[in-house]
């Protein structure tokens, strides 16, 4: 079903990543997914260094399969955290919100392979020149930081454009959108709000009950008006977000008012006024389960969607 690229590349059994989600993606949860055979990240976020330094650690004792680091790199602490993920033997390290090309030599000097997340072609076909191992291709689908352009639409024009592998990311939750990432040219998939809802994510229980009491169209999009709009569950804050955004609040005042929601939301359980970061996939969540059986799920059906599409038996396909 997969090619043998990104498993060759990085060491993992499946080209299965878990998204670096800022509050969610910590030693407990990424540690669970490359037990399971994925990519598991701890997200940095906007923590400093030595935050990461400890959770790399933590994730070191739960596990001696491959991981990987989310780098932030608008985050005030992004020299400090490349330092350490240097010092520490990363292994793979993921980025957002930005081009890597001021920390790419640096890692690569400490054998890191670097992945970044990207919106659109031009960016992707940059670091592909840059020297980037691969690259996460993200549509706006996703939750949290999103981009303007569709991953059904995204996904094969990046693919077309360079030799490296790609990830697909934004709008995958099952085998179904597995084996459609593949069609359009993908090597691998990256899943994140599926894997807020799993046993080892350390977040509150009125996140996770949100994201599965969720329907198809919950999931809107906050922030336009800033330049830098944000996918989550509507509740309160978002109306009360969007009405200062329609009365033309300055962009300072309504940078103020999204400071700290997503940790009230993750950490406080507070999901009415807090930043509940979703993918529009939330609807198609219904339990929470460990990280293996999400992933062995994933594999399952989408085997037998394959099958499906060939007229076979999909356990007769080989992984």
């Amino acid at each position: 079903m997969f090619d043998s690229r990104l498993k060759d590349l990085l060491g993992i059994k499946y080209p299965i990543f878990q998204g670096g989600m800022a509050w969610v993606a910590t030693s407990e949860l990424a540690a669970a997914v490359s037990e399971a055979g994925g990519l598991g990240i701890i997200a940095a976020g906007n923590a400093p260094g030595e935050y990461v330094r400890d959770e790399i650690r933590k994730l070191k004792e739960m596990t001696d399969k491959p991981f990987g680091v989310n780098i932030m790199l608008l985050s005030p602490f992004v020299e400090d955290v490349v330092n350490i993920i240097c010092e520490e033997g990363v292994p793979v390290v993921t980025t957002g919100a930005g081009n890597p090309g001021k920390f790419l030599q640096r890692l690569k000097n400490h054998n890191i392979k670097v992945i970044p997340v990207v919106p659109s072609v031009s960016l992707a076909k940059r670091l592909e020149k840059q020297g980037v191992d691969a690259l996460i291709v993200e549509g706006t689908e996703a939750g949290g930081h999103i981009g303007e352009i569709t991953t059904m639409a995204l996904v094969p024009q990046v693919c077309d454009a360079v030799s490296i592998p790609v990830i697909a990311a934004g709008g995958i939750a099952d085998g179904r959108g597995v084996v459609a990432a593949l069609a359009l040219g993908a090597n691998g998939v990256q899943l994140g709000t599926r894997f807020v809802c799993s046993t080892e994510a350390k977040v509150h229980q009125n996140y996770k009950d949100k994201l599965i009491n969720a329907k198809d169209r919950d999931a809107l999009v906050t922030g336009r008006s800033t330049g830098h709009p944000v996918r989550v569950i509507k509740n309160q804050f978002t109306r009360e977000f969007m009405e200062l955004e329609k009365a033309g609040t300055s962009l300072e005042d309504l940078e103020k008012m999204g400071s700290g929601r997503l940790r009230l939301a993750v950490v406080d359980g507070d999901v009415d006024k807090g930043s509940v970061m979703s993918g529009q996939i939330a609807g198609m969540i219904n339990d929470i389960k460990p990280c293996r059986e999400i992933i062995e799920q994933l594999i399952k059906q989408a085997k037998e969607a394959l099958g499906g599409l060939n007229g076979q038996e999909g356990g007769e396909r080989n992984e």
